[in-house]
């Protein structure tokens, strides 16, 4: 009996997502679970030297043309991985609240995420995966990222 039936993998789009994709396909093929994608753009509006929020129409339409471009790369990605477009989803946020929540909508049962196994001052900086791993309602299947060759 399958242990999972709903996968979300969340990727960046870098080379390196390439490695966290693949290890969740492959999960989602021993387990005949469905797979997701998710894609967050990080939500970040200016800020003045007060680090209070400024209002500025022109960040907007960057982050609807970020939004935009996102989008395509998912479409492609999804593409690429026979995903259908259905299966996916790129929003501005948090990702750390942003992933958890669609975990929580969707009844995701596995999340696969990638993770660079920083140390020392990144490590104390935090990362995206920590907060997941430690906050999200699900398993999560952290990968290790190896270095691509040059």
């Amino acid at each position: 009996m399958p242990e999972y039936k709903n996968i979300l993998i969340a990727v960046d789009f870098s080379n390196a997502c390439k490695q966290v994709i693949q290890k969740g396909i492959n999960t989602g093929k021993l387990n005949q679970a469905a797979i997701y994608l998710i894609h967050v753009v990080e939500h970040l509006p200016p800020i003045d030297f007060g680090y209070e929020p400024m209002s500025n129409p022109d960040w907007y339409d960057n982050e609807a043309e970020l939004l935009s471009q996102a989008k395509k790369k998912m479409d492609a990605l999804a593409s690429e991985h026979n995903i259908p477009a259905a299966n996916t989803q790129v929003i501005a946020g948090s990702p750390k609240h942003e992933i958890i929540e669609y975990t929580v909508q969707n009844n995701i049962d596995l999340l696969v995420i990638g993770s660079h196994g920083r140390h020392g001052l990144q490590r104390l900086l935090g990362s995206t995966a920590y907060p997941i791993l430690h906050n999200a309602p699900c398993d999560v299947l952290a990968v290790r990222i190896k270095n691509q060759p040059a």
